[in-house]
């Protein structure tokens, strides 16, 4: 049985709920959020909401599964490229999305986004270093080097997000291509 495609009004609809909790989580933290506060934002009533969500925190959840599917299958294609062009492709998807990655990083959230995106970034920075070495999954020295390569990644990505996107793409690439080459050398 196949699934019915979403047409052009739902995900217009579906896609300015998705803003509005992000603009939202901006100013409260995601408890606080009302579905009436979400539905005035999106200018859409609370019954549409009710159509595509069952509450504030469905909604959430929906934004958190999408992005880090759509992420994590990126980076999985992505993983053979250089550095720099993974990196490109990554800030250039963080760009394009940029209300849901400002609510990723935001201080208001959970911070389990934030954590799901690093295991994801670190998972393949451990994966492409076990089959560039031949390394044991098992390699404590591997495990936080990788670790430790994802949250610098990270924290270049956060700072940026968090300062409005004030740096063009190009710096942010290059800035995180120079600091992870750097990091890259402790894996030999």
């Amino acid at each position: 049985m196949s699934e019915k495609p979403v047409d052009r009004r739902t995900q217009k609809t579906r896609k300015a709920l998705c803003d509005a909790l992000a603009e939202l989580l901006l100013e409260k933290e995601l408890h606080k959020v009302t579905v009436q506060e979400i539905s005035d934002k999106a200018n859409v009533n609370r019954v549409t909401f009710y159509k595509h969500y069952l509450d504030v925190y469905d909604l959430y959840e929906k934004i958190e599964d999408s992005t880090l599917v759509e992420l994590g299958l990126m980076v999985l294609q992505l993983e053979e490229l250089p550095l720099r062009d993974f990196f490109a492709h990554i800030i250039s998807y963080i760009s394009d999305n940029r209300t849901i990655f400002r609510m990723i990083f935001s201080p208001k959230t959970t911070g389990e986004m934030r954590s799901k995106l690093s295991n994801i970034i670190e998972g393949v920075f451990r994966q492409v270093e076990i089959e560039k070495q031949t390394s044991d999954t098992k390699d404590k020295r591997l495990e936080y080097l990788s670790c430790y390569r994802a949250q610098g990644c990270l924290s270049v990505i956060s700072k940026w997000v968090q300062g409005g996107f004030e740096e063009p793409e190009d710096f942010i690439v290059k800035t995180m291509t120079e600091l992870d080459s750097n990091t890259q050398k402790l894996f030999s």
